[in-house]
């Protein structure tokens, strides 16, 4: 909506300050193709130079003429070979951005992409101002994280999200299977996809938000079936026509084409067990869910935490237990529990960082199933912040959490209440996959995980089972 709102004011007639774009999301979303789209449909030339690894200032702003092998910059260079004063320019992985002793190019972007600055940009090599205002510039970013807050200050963030099964499966057919046959010569061929084999590739042989992965896993089948056309004699000199040539494929023979399954559906534990409950976090390819495993065993009252943590989960882990303790005694354990208890939390895949506040909610289910003795219900994730007094905060990056809980098997997600207004911009298919629980306490959550309150245990109740 952002995008089309913005073509349309740069197709009037009045000249405008073009704002400077930056489309954010997951790898394989589409980003350099969107900004390919804007410029074909202003009708303008489109140019792209890649920003990931640059770390000298005059890649940007060029070498002075007294270095040997001086020239202008990148940005003059392609606007010598756009030989227009007013191209599309797409800066891809403004995020990649890097410095070292030989400037800052980051610091030399901010005069490039600001309206009121680039009338008169000055290029080492050139020595006389060169006006940069008629360009539309776009940047490109898997992260906001690593932009300088001045750069991004510069620039109108749009968020690209990732991709349900169903989008996928809608790409792939539309776009994606026709562009690998037509680059495998096999356009004029029938060949064709059933609809389960290319879901069955979209779950068992990528695991990502975007389509990058979904496109090789489709040019490989296709280019296993080109050799079976060669081998069969189709389209070779002296052979068959290739117009003749038919093939399906099926999910039947997925495994004859792309070998064995890469991943598998679930990736969780299908019963409920204790100290083991479900987060789910953001990254730069995507969302991705955070299994918590939480044991307890006689001690002092040390606190263990493993599997690559960084300081703001660390901190979360420790709010979660200072929270569970100001409340012990609506639950089925003491604060004297807690002093004569060692508690050791992992996090699997610990050579992968981990680090964020989300977790909050998950880190407190996981303690307190482990300290009352009773598992959560299983096939519920979560996602929230938790405050010292109990309040759930909201989240960020909702829609790709959500893939990843639909990726992973979840059939529940508890989600703040501070994100509901977060649904407006989800597909109906993602909402109604999911049954969405949403909380502004810890309280809620342990209610929807556990069942009736636990402090019920003492009494001698049955631990809750999926209903």
């Amino acid at each position: 909506m952002a995008v089309r709102q913005f073509t349309a004011a740069q197709n009037t007639t009045a000249p405008i300050k073009a704002p400077i774009l930056c489309f954010v999301g997951p790898p394989g979303t589409g980003k350099t193709s969107l900004g390919k789209s804007v410029a074909r449909s202003l009708g303008r030339r489109f140019i792209r130079i890649s920003l990931g690894g640059v770390r000298d200032e005059a890649e940007i702003r060029g070498h002075r003429k007294t270095y040997v092998g001086a020239l202008p910059g990148k940005i003059i260079q392609s606007m010598r070979k756009a030989e227009t004063i007013n191209p599309v320019f797409l800066l891809d992985e403004i995020d990649k951005l890097s410095n070292d002793f030989r400037g800052d190019p980051a610091s030399a972007l901010l005069e490039v992409l600001d309206p009121e600055q680039n009338f008169s940009f000055t290029d080492h090599y050139l020595e006389v101002p060169y006006d940069l205002s008629r360009v539309l510039f776009i940047a490109t970013a898997n992260s906001l994280h690593t932009i300088p807050y001045p750069l991004l200050d510069r620039m109108e963030i749009i968020e690209i999200p990732g991709y349900g099964e169903r989008e996928k499966l809608q790409i792939a057919k539309q776009f994606l299977v026709p562009k690998e046959l037509a680059e495998n010569a096999l356009d004029r061929a029938s060949i064709s996809f059933q609809d389960s084999a290319l879901l069955d590739i979209i779950r068992y042989y990528t695991m990502e938000s975007g389509v990058r992965g979904l496109e090789r896993e489709i040019a490989r089948c296709i280019r296993r079936v080109a050799k079976e056309a060669v081998h069969r004699g189709y389209g070779v000199s002296e052979g068959k026509p290739i117009e003749s040539f038919k093939r399906q494929i099926r999910r039947e023979n997925l495994e004859k084409l792309l070998g064995r399954k890469k991943y598998k559906l679930d990736v969780v534990f299908k019963d409920a067990r204790i100290g083991v409950s479900y987060g789910l976090a953001w990254t730069e390819t995507g969302g991705t869910i955070l299994p918590v495993e939480t044991v307890r065993f006689e001690g002092t009252g040390d606190f263990i935490m493993t599997g690559n943590l960084g300081d703001v989960m660390k901190e979360s882990a420790r709010t979660a237990l200072s929270y569970l303790r100001s409340v012990a005694d609506r639950y089925a354990f003491t604060v004297e529990d807690l002093g004569k208890t060692d508690f050791h939390i992992h996090v699997p895949e610990g050579a992968i960082p981990k680090d964020g506040p989300s977790a909050g909610i998950t880190l407190a289910a996981s303690l307190l199933s482990c300290l009352c003795d009773v598992p959560p219900l299983p096939r519920i994730a979560m996602t929230g912040e938790l405050t010292l007094t109990g309040r759930v905060l909201p989240i960020g990056g909702l829609k790709e959490k959500l893939l990843a809980a639909i990726r992973n098997g979840m059939e529940r997600v508890i989600i703040p209440r501070g994100n509901e207004d977060d649904l407006e911009e989800l597909d109906q298919d993602l909402k109604q996959t999911l049954r969405l629980d949403f909380v502004e306490t810890a309280e809620e959550v342990f209610t929807i995980l556990f069942g009736d309150p636990i402090r019920a245990v003492k009494e001698g109740s049955i631990a809750p089972t999926s209903p």
